[in-house]
């Protein structure tokens, strides 16, 4: 594992929101933690204007682009050369001195650039042969995403670099190889590098794609129209190349008799945590983030203290960011907050929710019902996808999630947003119901 120079790290700051007071016999804690990251160095020039900067400027990445290359990709027949172009704006993208590889995905992972097990250092010879190198894609085969995956995995840890992203892109189901197979193949590779999924038109299955990019810490989304893909493919490669430093960790230290109910990441995206946790010495855990760049994220972190009197106080758990190292140290990052618990017989101070946690409560409840209410669609219990969607809706316009709510409308009739009161769309694009499904764990931020 890296490590990195002061000048090459954005400075993290941590800030707690919470209300700190409990009645008597108060035994939960909620705390939203805000953690930040600013002032890279040059990376905002460096994305700006990639082939300015040479090797060294912005930290040493390899980036693994797989594309898939299953018969389906012929239908339409734009459809590959979509894909072909978006790769190659995306190695377009790519800073000088980052070391990558181009993968054709089928029921095998074939090396189509550089090939020989290795990857090539990106400036404007080898950009130039790779887009040469994806003329020759062709479309024809199954789909075995894990074998994808495995690839690219072997080919970014050949490289001795800070960063390690691969960007995936797919257009049908995973119809080749088991869930199982592809669970062991995410397993395999989380920790090891980030990865951004995206899903082509609709012919493929929501839940693989989103857990794909959950695994591996990266984003998902639909790009319904392939024509849409090089926009998207340059913004990805964009937003890769802008991260600094990897592997961060969220670590929670409690008191004890403390113990975590749960943690999970509520803004840009609700991601759940918990089961993720590392145990890193007495009392202390450590939950994967992934990589960051200049970003802002906020987590829910809950945890239940032992019974205490009115009048007491106590740390109830303690947050910092570390990465960590091979050989089991861990770099702190310097930053930390603390969540404290105090007893009070204030009935008002104790009852009052703190509006950041309440918000974020909203919008992890928001995604939960949207995912509920199109299963139970998909199933045919019309009466229970109505009232899943409409507090959905009602959720989506109370919290001002301005987007989530477009995407709603597309599949219920809003009679009443405030009271939740909707009607199921008799017909609805599968494009339509696919977005919301892919976007739906998507937050806003509380407005401050």
């Amino acid at each position: 594992m890296a490590n990195f120079s002061k000048s090459s790290v954005p400075q993290f700051s941590v800030d707690v929101y919470q209300n700190e007071y409990l009645p008597e016999g108060g035994r939960e804690v909620n705390a939203i933690v805000t953690v930040t990251a600013t002032g890279g160095g040059t990376i905002g020039s460096a994305v700006a204007a990639p082939h300015l900067y040479g090797p060294g400027q912005g930290p040493d990445a390899a980036v693994a682009i797989m594309v898939d290359c299953s018969g389906s990709m012929d239908y339409p027949p734009t459809k590959m050369r979509n894909a072909r172009d978006a790769t190659a704006a995306a190695i377009d993208t790519l800073r000088d001195g980052v070391h990558f590889a181009v993968i054709g995905g089928t029921h095998v992972a074939k090396e189509v650039y550089p090939g020989g097990g290795r990857l090539a250092v990106a400036d404007a010879t080898t950009r130039d042969q790779a887009k040469q190198a994806l003329r020759k894609l062709s479309a024809g085969g199954g789909t075995a995403i894990g074998t994808w995956l495995r690839l690219a995995d072997r080919l970014l840890s050949s490289a001795d670099v800070a960063i390690r992203h691969g960007i995936l892109l797919t257009d049908g189901r995973n119809e080749h190889e088991s869930p199982e197979d592809l669970k062991a193949s995410l397993d395999t590779c989380a920790g090891r590098f980030t990865c951004d999924a995206r899903g082509v038109g609709t012919d493929w299955e929501v839940k693989e794609v989103t857990g794909i990019a959950s695994a591996l810490l990266g984003t998902a989304d639909i790009v319904a129209d392939p024509a849409a893909l090089a926009a998207d493919f340059t913004q990805m490669m964009e937003t890769a190349m802008g991260k600094e430093v990897a592997d961060v960790a969220l670590r929670l230290w409690t008191p004890v008799g403390t113990t975590v109910k749960f943690v999970k990441q509520v803004a840009p995206t609700v991601e759940e945590l918990t089961d993720r946790r590392t145990e890193s010495g007495p009392r202390a855990g450590d939950y994967p983030t992934g990589s960051w760049g200049d970003e802002s994220r906020d987590y829910h972190v809950c945890v239940e203290v032992p019974v205490a009197n009115i009048g007491q106080e106590m740390l109830a758990a303690r947050v910092s960011l570390v990465v960590p190292q091979a050989d089991g140290s861990a770099q702190n990052l310097g930053a930390q907050g603390l969540v404290r618990a105090v007893w009070t017989d204030d009935m008002v101070a104790s009852t009052s929710i703190n509006p950041q946690v309440a918000h974020y409560t909203g919008q992890a409840e928001l995604a939960q019902v949207i995912q509920q209410g199109l299963d139970l669609r998909k199933s045919g219990d019309m009466d229970g996808a109505t009232a899943k969607l409409g507090r959905a809706v009602q959720l989506a316009s109370a919290s001002g999630n301005a987007d989530t709510a477009k995407l709603l409308a597309k599949v219920v009739d809003v009679v009443d947003a405030a009271t939740g009161t909707v009607r199921l769309k008799a017909k609805v694009e599968e494009a339509d119901e696919m977005t919301l499904e892919t976007r739906s764990t998507k937050t806003v931020r509380v407005k401050k």
